[in-house]
């Protein structure tokens, strides 16, 4: 199976999959599937299947990983198109971010897809992660039907993400009025920003997140005047907000509101801090095979989903978007051996 999946991503490298732009590797793994014999659903550029037992009685777990990647950097000196294997790496755009993780886990599907299970497996390959896009996985949430739990494959190392945190990204609109800088008139909106800024620079939440730590607050953007002898009427910053498990993003939110004297607007409040409890069959199982357990500062699919799910895969998340991205193959084998054994314990231990 280890040969057959590496032959697909291959493939995928081969195969351009930016955001919005996945149609051919949705074909890629469309094709792969039926030739397997399952049938493969599509929407948009996502694909998923079920397995051959599927029961509306049983639980049901989701694996999930993405297919489309971001543009390749300019420090690239191989062909970020072309998966050339070299001393036991294989490189390629997507590789590592997420390909090892995608074709880990439909291996891992086909191996349980004909049995007799205690759970529903289904494996979805969708879109726009990299963007967080409405065309992703948050598109066919619906047509999956109810998830219990969910395993999302991204590179951690084949380490236990057990929380995951958010992302909101606010902007601020800091008012005063305009005067001429030479004279005391008018009301600067930079010093008002300024203010506002400290505030986002010191403030502390009150709860702080086990696994995560304490929610991170960044200004990222700011932009005010027109020349240098008005003073601003306006002021705009964006500030980068990751939210953990400790709270979720609409409250966050408005404790932020009630903290700053200026105008605050979420671009979006979907992307919300994600976790599985420490007692989680799936993470209990990972224990039994010696997996450590940590909580990941990046974001995934995971932030989408409402169901407990844990992130793990091969690769390194500080290869993701490098140049000469690339994945050891014994990653792969790895990441295989270690999901079949990871489900093993829930999908085939019958009472």
């Amino acid at each position: 199976m280890k040969d057959e999946v590496v032959a697909v991503l291959r493939q995928l490298i081969r195969t351009p999959s930016f955001s919005k732009e996945e149609a051919a590797t949705a074909k890629v793994l469309q094709d792969f599937l039926h030739d397997k014999g399952y049938q493969v659903f599509r929407k948009g550029n996502n694909i998923w299947v079920k397995n051959k037992h599927c029961s509306a009685e049983k639980p049901t777990i989701l694996l999930n990983s993405h297919h489309d990647t971001v543009k390749p950097n300019a420090g690239y000196t191989k062909d970020p198109f072309y998966p050339a294997e070299e001393g036991g790496k294989l490189y390629g755009l997507g590789s590592n971010d997420a390909g090892a993780a995608l074709v880990s886990l439909m291996a891992t599907f086909l191996h349980y897809g004909e049995s007799q299970l205690n759970y529903n497996l289904i494996f979805a390959a969708t879109a726009e992660e990299e963007i967080s896009g409405s065309q992703g996985i948050s598109a066919i949430l619906e047509e999956l039907g109810p998830i219990d739990s969910a395993i999302v494959g991204e590179p951690t190392q084949m380490q236990l993400a057990i929380a995951e945190k958010g992302l909101m990204v606010l902007d601020c609109l800091a008012k005063g009025s305009a005067g001429h800088a030479a004279r005391e008139e008018g009301e600067n909106a930079i010093y008002k920003a300024m203010k506002a800024i400290a505030w986002f620079r010191n403030y502390r939440f009150e709860k702080e997140s086990e696994s995560l730590g304490p929610i991170k607050m960044s200004v990222t953007q700011i932009a005010a005047g027109t020349q240098h002898n008005v003073v601003p009427d306006e002021c705009r910053f964006v500030v980068d907000v990751r939210s953990t498990d400790a709270y979720q993003n609409e409250e966050i939110l408005r404790i932020i509101k009630d903290g700053v004297d200026i105008e605050v607007n979420a671009r979006s409040t979907r992307l919300n801090p994600s976790s599985i409890p420490l007692d989680h069959p799936i993470v209990e199982s990972g224990k039994e095979l010696g997996l450590s357990t940590y909580g990941s500062p990046t974001l995934s699919d995971q932030a989408l989903l409402s169901c407990p799910s844990l992130k793990i895969g091969p690769g390194d998340s500080a290869r993701s978007h490098t140049a000469d991205e690339y994945i050891h193959l014994s990653e792969i084998t790895q990441g295989i051996d270690t999901y079949i054994n990871l489900l093993k314990p829930l999908l085939t231990s019958f009472s």
